[in-house]
């Protein structure tokens, strides 16, 4: 690679997920109506919880912070590619690059640890139900929910600290409609070598201890589940659990595909649709998972908004 081709860049251009001028509209519409419920469901989602009495327990506390997550990392991607859909500017600064990519992280993490979190709580409300708010008290609760957002922040900084150090780039259009960091690595000059084992060590040792806690929580609700005698007991626990493994098969699945596998086999086109999917979708899709599945959500959601509306 030729050095006379490298410079340092001032702001990069996003790479919109269409060209052809007779889609954008009808893609902006489509990503729009997907934010809207995105937005609504997950505020929804945090607003019920409080004011509901009956969900104040230690499985929706981590729910609303699991809302709150989708909420934050939805509205820090979706606005802006919904600006560069309809613009032919695609631009944004060095430093807004750098902060979107930070922020987005911090929220991809911290849901990654979030989800295990809430496979702990499930492990301890079926296998030792009578115990279960005392067990999951305030104080572990705060602990393990900072726990998630400090890590999430530790993991991101680190990234960050190493993506200011490369000093030039051969291109500043970055083939994705957000700042993420596999595409801008692709753009360096300098050797990134570092950068990448660091993704890829740190992407792969977060998801293997994440499912290591959710494999075992799970293996240990269903040897109790097993040993229960009466069919609705063992009916009852399976739904609970339900919706909290779609959201975990939905979202790892996901993540293990575009992070935890070697760049040299990536397809642009493939990563960009499950970029996507995880970036605009998922934060749709689990306020729906979570309401559409669970009878206590479904009963304070009648509350709020008035029988009528769902009878």
């Amino acid at each position: 690679m030729g050095t006379e081709n490298c410079s340092t860049v001032t702001e990069f251009v996003l790479v919109g997920l269409t060209d052809a001028l007779e889609l954008r509209v009808f893609v902006f519409m489509v990503f729009l109506l997907i934010y809207g419920v995105t937005f609504l469901g997950n505020l929804g989602m945090i607003a019920v919880i409080r004011i509901s009495s009956q969900l104040h327990t230690p499985m929706y506390f981590f729910l609303s912070h699991l809302s709150f997550v989708d909420f934050c990392y939805s509205t820090i991607i979706v606005p802006k590619m919904l600006y560069n859909i309809l613009n032919e500017d695609k631009a944004i600064s060095f430093l807004g690059c750098m902060v979107q990519f930070y922020l987005f992280c911090t929220c991809l993490v911290t849901e990654v640890f979030l989800l295990a979190v809430m496979a702990y709580d499930r492990f301890v409300a079926i296998c030792n139900p009578l115990l279960y708010m005392v067990s999951m008290s305030q104080e572990l609760r705060m602990v393990l929910v900072s726990g998630c957002y400090l890590c999430a922040t530790v993991c991101s900084l680190t990234h960050l600290c190493l993506a200011l150090e490369i000093p030039s780039y051969r291109s500043n259009v970055i083939n994705s409609f957000f700042c993420d960091l596999p595409p801008l690595l692709s753009l360096a000059c300098s050797d990134v070598t570092m950068n990448e084992l660091l993704l890829y060590t740190v992407a792969t040792f977060n998801e293997v201890i994440t499912i290591v806690i959710i494999l075992t929580s799970y293996l240990f609700i269903v040897i109790t589940i097993l040993r229960m005698r009466s069919a609705e007991g063992r009916r009852k626990a399976f739904s609970t659990c339900a919706s909290h493994l779609t959201a975990i098969v939905v979202f790892h699945g996901t993540l293990l595909f575009i992070y935890c596998r070697p760049s040299s086999g990536n397809s642009v086109d493939t990563d960009q649709v499950a970029s996507v999917f995880y970036t605009v979708v998922i934060p749709m899709l689990n306020p729906l998972i979570y309401s559409l599945r669970n009878k206590d959500v479904k009963e304070a959601l009648r509350k709020v908004l008035g029988s009528k509306i769902f009878s």
